[in-house]
């Protein structure tokens, strides 16, 4: 790991710190506190914005839940491998409309309230949280973002960004980059592409870290060379 590499890990995990109380503190005072229930807005309106501009970046880094998993979940977690059943692309969006419908339910039940409007979206954080937690300890600490509706969309409106470029003629297939990796991506798999055409890479610089010969550099503009199949590492149909 270079000195850049080792930076841009420091600056990530001192984000991922600094973010990841809001979870705890939303969940447990937002039963009395509605208006914490706002932040989950506020991250889901950050999520869509990011995804326009960097893919799933927010995901690996600036998502308050998804630092949580990543620096306290992680420790716990029995990090066994995200089922390829939680990438299939039809059961994602399934989630994800029946999600987003629950919420605009309820929230119609009293529009006009945003005392109302807080408990729903607290309530929203309360049940991914659960079920995030749950298969965070049992499978995997980021299991839950393999699936999650927001994550869903920041791969859907940018995905194809800034991909991962793979020198492969100075790639060993040593395979850990892919240990390094929050979502346990199949890396090396696109060797011979010369860039990770996957559009649920966390643009985050974990894998490139742990590359033993730096075969693995971000690029640093949007990539043409992705084809709506060959991106797609959850079309499991």
């Amino acid at each position: 790991m270079n000195g850049l590499d080792r930076g841009k890990i420091a600056r990530r995990r001192f984000i991922q710190w600094c973010l990841l109380p809001i979870v705890p503190i939303t969940i447990a005072l937002g039963w009395k506190y509605p208006l914490l229930g706002f932040s989950v807005l506020l991250v889901m309106i950050t999520a869509m914005a990011g995804g326009v501009l960097g893919g799933r970046y927010v995901c690996g880094t600036l998502c308050p839940r998804g630092s949580f998993f990543d620096r306290i979940v992680q420790k716990i977690s029995f990090n066994s491998p995200i089922p390829t059943a939680f990438r299939n692309k039809k059961f994602r969006w399934l989630l994800f409309a029946a999600m987003m419908g629950f919420m605009i339910f309820r929230i119609s039940q009293n529009p006009t309230s945003m005392v109302h409007w807080g408990r729903v979206f607290w309530l929203m954080c309360v049940i991914t949280t659960v079920i995030g937690l749950t298969v965070g300890i049992l499978i995997h600490p980021r299991a839950w973002c393999a699936f999650c509706p927001m994550g869903t969309m920041q791969n859907a409106l940018g995905g194809r960004k800034y991909q991962l470029k793979i020198d492969a003629e100075a790639c060993l297939e040593c395979g850990l980059c892919e240990k390094a990796c929050p979502l346990s991506l199949p890396i090396v798999k696109y060797k011979n592409d010369g860039f990770v055409q996957n559009t649920d890479c966390l643009n985050c610089p974990e894998c490139a870290a742990a590359c033993p010969v730096n075969a693995l550099t971000r690029t640093a503009s949007k990539s043409t060379l992705v084809s709506s199949e060959a991106s797609q590492y959850d079309n499991v149909n």
